[in-house]
């Protein structure tokens, strides 16, 4: 089973999962430094449906979203690193996406069963696109604990 979705190859490849009448869950993000928080996330997002679908972000724009020096590892480590998750059917590394439309035309292509959100986050994207597509947002954890991987980064090891 391959693990990595181009998106050039995601129309063809979504056809096949609707036919086998698959329920597609749809998450999204940087996952910079992957931990327990994002892990927890996954696996309750995998739950909501049949296949779980991450929208990994480019490089370029973890950077402008986490600011300097971000991201710590770059889209392809982040790919491998998300593959190698149980709770992961399929990553979809994404080019650099400018505006809003470009997320919307890429989530029509997918029009996902299920948005998998945390509750709490900024939730205005998430629920536009599930307007869009017609996909239930579904908030599946709420933030876990202290995780924050601004958090982990900024911490001194004792």
């Amino acid at each position: 089973m391959r693990k990595v979705v181009p998106v050039g190859q995601l129309p063809g490849f979504i056809r096949s999962l609707k036919k086998k009448n698959l329920k597609i869950v749809l998450a999204g993000g940087c996952f910079d430094v992957l931990h327990l928080g994002h892990v927890i996330f996954l696996q309750k997002a995998k739950k909501k449906g049949d296949v779980l679908m991450v929208m990994l972000e480019s490089d370029r724009k973890a950077g402008e979203l986490k600011g300097e020096n971000r991201p710590i590892h770059t889209q392809k480590g982040r790919t491998e690193i998300l593959s190698a998750l149980e709770a992961v059917d399929y990553v979809v590394p994404l080019p650099y996406m400018r505006n809003d439309a470009e997320y919307d035309r890429l989530v029509g292509k997918i029009m996902p069963d299920v948005i998998a959100a945390t509750v709490g986050g900024n939730n205005i994207h998430h629920q536009r696109l599930s307007k869009l597509t017609g996909a239930k947002l579904k908030f599946v954890t709420k933030k876990i604990g202290n995780y924050s991987t601004s958090k982990i980064l900024n911490s001194t090891v004792q």
